[in-house]
């Protein structure tokens, strides 16, 4: 698999123009970005920009941009993807136009199911200040659809009307399809690309954070403390700026680290509180890494956000909350596991235009959504628990921030994300994005590792190398180490030579002689009572005598002990991968161990321990990937992945709907992710397949249907590098069984890509059509079916419009179809 990892490495450092598929608006978003940097972190002071946009009046449906209730505009002449929504009585003011020579459109009333059989009837019309350019004749659903040239002679305004054609108002749904305006420089403006009633900056230019200090919002008295800013760059892509406020008063110092991307619309930052007082400093809290507010050109703003993963069929579920005037909404995750109920992981759209706003801290955050005036979101995020005086001296540092700015809709903003993860944040082993690789383990078949020992783990690695199935890695699960009472007896790390004589080195040398690597598994922060750490070294441990204790990675000489320690198991034993898992909540702990003073401290100082730790076992392992599991997928926030990959992204494993769901949702913010499989079936291999598989079959039985495992893993082998690319879901999410789910994965930059299909068991369908995205319209592809080897060419405009068939005649059943564009 080692081959493909050019592959990826291209497709990240294309980057941002590709994803979004326009360069106009991939430089606008960057423009966006970079102003935004310039004003907050630079200190500039930046007019608020003069650009073309619209002006609504409506008393009747919102003006919709580019849509009509988000599909295509359908006139009698066909579908429209361009153009203004509107219902009688409207009017939209286009306004800085500069030097508009022309005015084009194609008119009539929308044809869907509100209006068909000649329902509605509008009129149209086009004025210039006071003169009145066009005027349509009375259209009704179903005429022939008008179109409208004017000449402008050079103007800067224009105002479009939809009004009654005389019989009211009702199923007046009229559209100003492929509206646009030509300039004199012969550049065009789509007004359905124009943002809507602009008359502020999109996004607050203020701090984009904010705490109490000794009572007082830090809004109301930090533009009063000393500021110092500096900045310097880090490497061709980004920009480092450090923004320093003393308190004149106290000498608390807060340091905000930010840097900017230059080939991704995205800034971040972390804070960092100092007091550099000679006493203890005024209370601090109600810190919120995360401060910022965004406008909408209207009324309409939706919050996208994502359950996180515990242990459910619907791990990783979408969901969508609209907002009414000053209403609040809040977001928490549970226990202290950063996504053990909530991703904090946040896109905000309207109108054609968002915000993806995304937090990093492997602890308990939480975020709260406001509505406020002037169509204003106000998004509140940090620590969900900080009331806490510093010492002298002492430093603390808040959850990592980050913002992604974008036009056009959320889902091709999402996969800008997927590449910004790739590019930047995912660790490279030798320089390099990860492959999709195929891991195998034992631990189905030999409770865990209690069991194992070190023949059978050879005898398993040499059959799959005997059934055709080249391993990337063997996974050594729990229960290696000495325990006296099953796999969760955690705490003393030493390998049990009574089943592994001279160590996991003998089966890590082993299959390192047949090109497999190993995984080995960990969970070092839970110690129970009988082990070496918990007899030994009590002080480093927070909870109760008696009970299983939490390793407190806050304590230095711990922390120091734990990366030693595994660092030489790393090397004696020939570990390849380490994988980290975390089975309980550390929540009680941390907060039963801090003073009413200090709430909040020992959370992050452990967090700081915990990311200190990862951090030392790269620094001497720099090529060697660490896996991130906390009971599956419960601690998979941005810190914790720009250390570490999720190969197993949930612990709901092996059953074809959920793990449907599970890909659909989590491929929306993580590229790369793993499950397991254990099945020939192809409907529920395909429901399973991930850039990381784990293959779990029983080696010993050798009834196993060898023959279709191989035609799997072949088929896996061939599409898995288009699971790093962009992530566009086809279908509506829906744990129903009667339904049917789809999904593309593209890689344009080669032309290819890939369609999952699935029939689920209870569907009455045995066809349907999906309309693909992100292909060249003019481009022509080849479909191929991996079960017949049929192909099929077509258009990249047809597969857009109309889409791909897929005919399913059992169920369940699961479609595999690649595609690849064709030489012009």
């Amino acid at each position: 698999m080692r081959n493909l990892s050019l592959v990826f490495t291209l497709v990240s450092m294309l980057g941002l123009a590709v994803a979004m598929g326009d360069p106009a608006s991939a430089e606008a978003d960057r423009a966006a970005a970079d102003r935004w940097s310039a004003v907050v972190f630079e200190g500039k002071e930046l007019p608020v920009p003069v650009i073309p946009h619209l002006h609504v009046e409506a008393n009747n449906d919102p003006v919709q941009l580019n849509a009509r209730g988000g599909k295509p505009m359908r006139l009698s002449d066909g579908e429209h993807k361009k153009g203004l929504y509107c219902h009688a009585y409207s009017k939209v003011h286009a306004l800085n136009l500069e030097d508009a020579v022309k005015f084009e459109a194609v008119v009539g009333v929308d044809s869907n199911d509100n209006t068909s059989g000649g329902r509605g009837s509008v009129e149209f019309i086009v004025i210039s200040g006071e003169k009145e350019l066009y005027h349509s004749a009375v259209l009704k659903e179903g005429m022939p659809a008008v179109p409208v040239s004017v000449e402008l002679g050079g103007i800067n305004e224009l105002t479009l009307v939809v009004t009654d054609g005389g019989d009211g108002i009702a199923c007046d749904q009229s559209d100003w399809a492929e509206a646009r305006v030509t300039l004199r420089d012969g550049s065009v403006l789509w007004l359905g690309d124009l943002p809507m009633q602009v008359s502020r900056e999109a996004y607050s230019l203020e701090t984009p954070f904010s705490f109490s200090y000794a009572g007082a919002s830090s809004r109301d008295f930090l533009a009063d403390w000393t500021l110092k800013r500096s900045s310097k760059k880090l490497d061709k892509e980004r920009t480092q700026h450090t923004l320093v406020w003393t308190d004149p008063k106290t000498k608390l110092e807060v340091r905000c680290e930010g840097i900017a991307y230059s080939d991704f619309p995205t800034v971040e930052w972390t804070l960092y509180f100092k007091n550099g007082g000679p006493g203890p400093s005024p209370i601090l809290s109600d810190i919120r890494a995360m401060d910022v507010t965004v406008y909408a050109d209207g009324p309409n703003v939706t919050l996208h956000h994502f359950k996180g993963s515990p242990c459910l069929p619907t791990d990783y579920e979408p969901f969508e909350k609209t907002f009414a005037e000053k209403e609040s909404f809040s977001l928490a995750t549970a226990g202290g596991r950063s996504t053990n109920s909530v991703l904090p992981n946040f896109n905000v759209s309207w109108n054609g235009k968002g915000l993806i706003a995304v937090l990093g801290w492997p602890g308990q955050w939480a975020a709260q959504f406001t509505r406020v005036v002037d169509n204003g979101l106000r998004i509140a995020a940090g620590q969900e628990l900080t009331h806490f005086s510093l010492q002298p001296g002492e430093e603390v540092r808040s959850p990592l921030a980050v913002l992604q700015f974008y036009s056009g809709d959320w889902i091709g903003a999402q996969n800008v994300w997927r590449r910004w993860m790739l590019a930047h944040n995912m660790p490279q082993p030798h320089g390099k994005t990860p492959p999709p690789e195929v891991a195998a383990c034992s631990s189905h078949q030999f409770a865990e590792m209690i069991h194992a020992n070190t023949q059978n783990q050879i005898f398993f690695v040499d059959r799959y190398l005997e059934e055709g199935i080249k391993l990337d890695f063997w996974w050594m699960d729990a229960g290696w180490y000495i325990n006296q009472s099953g796999w969760p007896n955690t705490g003393t790390w030493e390998v049990d030579e009574k089943r592994f004589p001279g160590g996991l080195r003998v089966i890590t040398d082993h299959a390192r002689s047949k090109g497999v690597r190993s995984i080995v598994w960990f969970e070092p922060e839970r110690v129970t009572p009988g082990t070496w750490l918990y007899d030994t070294h009590p002080e480093w441990l927070l909870g109760k005598d008696g009970d299983q204790k939490l390793l407190n990675l806050g304590n230095p000489d711990a922390l120091k002990w734990l990366t030693d320690h595994v660092n030489g198991l790393i090397d004696s034993q020939g570990i390849d991968l380490y994988r980290n898992d975390f089975n309980f909540d550390p929540l009680g702990y941390w907060r039963a161990n801090d003073a009413e003073d200090r709430q909040g401290i020992t959370e992050i100082r452990y967090v700081e321990g915990f990311l200190a730790y990862w951090d030392g076992l790269r620094a001497k392992h720099p090529d060697m990937l660490i896996d991130t599991c906390a009971s599956g997928g419960r601690r998979n926030d941005i810190e914790t992945l720009r250390r570490s990959v999720p190969l197993l992204r949930s612990d709901f494993l092996l059953e074809p709907v959920s793990q449907q769901l599970h890909t659909y949702g989590i491929s929306f913010w993580i590229p790369f992710y793993g499950t397991g499989v254990n099945s020939t079936n192809s409907y529920l291999f395909r429901s399973v397949m991930c850039p990381h598989m784990t293959y779990c079959y029983d080696m010993r039985n050798r009834e196993i249907d060898y023959a279709t495992l191989r035609t799997l893993y072949k088929q896996w082998l061939n599409v898995a590098p288009c699971l790093l690319g962009d992530y566009y879901p086809l279908t509506s999410y829906s744990t129903e069984d009667d339904q049917w789910m789809a999904w593309q994965f593209d890689l344009p930059e080669e032309g290819r890509g890939m369609v999952q299909v699935f029939r689920r068991a209870g569907s009455a369908y045995e066809s349907a059509r999906f309309p693909l995205r992100g292909l060249d319209e003019a481009a022509t592809y080849s479909i191929v079916d991996a079960d017949t080897g049929q192909s099929v060419e077509y258009t990249g405009k047809e597969l857009m419009e109309k889409g791909v068939l897929a005919a399913c005649a059992s169920k369940p059943q699961a479609l595999l179809l690649t595609y690849q564009r064709n030489a012009k």
